[in-house]
């Protein structure tokens, strides 16, 4: 009964588990050129807007279209957030945290007022259908795992696995992850080579705002019928928390996206789980946060990142 309740849940933790993972990679890209990105929650925000608002916008003329096209406008509303973020901590060289900051509360503002105008509701309409499971020919075959990670599930946990692969691949493997990792660990050397750090970081920023977007919308679109102010509800802090738990790496945060997803399932299937059963089930919804906190208490201190992150460049300095 209870291996039975596992198998259950595994298409629920897979599905809050994508946005973690997505949103957390784009905070990578952005932290390894040496940019703190605090604002991973406002710019899911934009993202999730912006997905659901297309969708509804599109849903009568391309109805199986739409959602992707959500997906696309959450990237790309993501992406010019972001520059918010990377002008004020690159050419304006102001606090990266108080930017990423002041990022968070405008998004909630700015998706609210948008509403209004779009919609006449601080909300977006509600769309007929967002994006749908699909079932892996022949792979759903196969004993156990089949039913686990390919029979209804969202593609949208594909495109995470497929994220993870190709950050490592691009941060590790390549010479622009070379220089986004030179960026963020001594910007000074990096440009004694001849690398444009104010480009590289930027770059780093733009991504992780197209990553965040994509997880925003990649949410409200699996999770939810309409975007509202609760939508994202933390999880873009649950991914900066993924970040940190993961040091840095994808592997490491794939590990702690699948962590915190299943952390979040739980408060579904307490209930049948017989040790968990008399517990408040207000514990469960709280407990994604809590073991947040509890994962950045834990190893925050015992973590190393990337060693300029979070410092103003000067190009004077040496």
């Amino acid at each position: 009964m209870r291996f039975g309740i596992l198998l259950e849940m595994f298409p629920i933790a897979l599905m809050f588990a994508a946005p973690i993972i997505i949103a957390a990679l784009g905070g990578l890209f952005s932290e390894r050129s040496g940019i703190v990105n605090i604002a991973l929650e406002g710019i899911m925000m934009v993202g999730a807007f912006a997905g659901a608002a297309m969708t509804v916008v599109l849903e009568p003329l391309l109805p199986g279209w739409a959602p992707w096209m959500g997906i696309l406008m959450g990237m790309a509303a993501g992406m010019l957030f972001s520059l918010l973020h990377a002008f004020a901590s690159i050419n304006l060289r102001a606090d990266q945290v108080v930017s990423g900051t002041a990022l968070n509360i405008l998004a909630g503002g700015l998706t609210i007022y948008l509403s209004q105008i779009l919609f006449n509701q601080q909300r977006t309409r509600a769309f007929s259908s967002g994006l749908r499971k699909i079932t892996v020919p022949l792979l759903d075959k196969i004993p156990l795992l089949g039913r686990m990670f390919f029979r209804e599930i969202y593609p949208t946990f594909y495109v995470a696995m497929a994220l993870v692969v190709l950050t490592w691949f691009v941060i590790f493997k390549t010479p622009f992850g070379l220089r986004l990792r030179a960026c963020g660990e001594h910007p000074q050397a990096a440009a004694s080579m001849g690398i444009n750090v104010y480009r590289i970081r930027y770059a780093g920023v733009v991504i992780s705002g197209a990553l965040a977007g994509l997880a925003g919308a990649t949410m409200v679109l699996t999770q939810d019928i309409q975007y509202t102010i609760t939508s994202v509800h933390g999880t873009g802090f649950i991914a900066l928390a993924s970040l940190i738990f993961g040091k840095w790496n994808p592997w490491g945060v794939l590990g702690a996206g699948f962590f915190f997803g299943f952390s979040q399932t739980l408060s579904f299937y307490a209930k049948d789980i017989p040790f968990l059963a008399p517990l408040p089930l207000e514990v469960f919804y709280i407990l994604p946060y809590v073991l947040t906190i509890v994962a950045l208490v834990v190893f925050a201190g015992k973590t190393v990142g990337p060693k300029a992150a979070g410092e103003i460049y000067d190009q004077g300095k040496r």
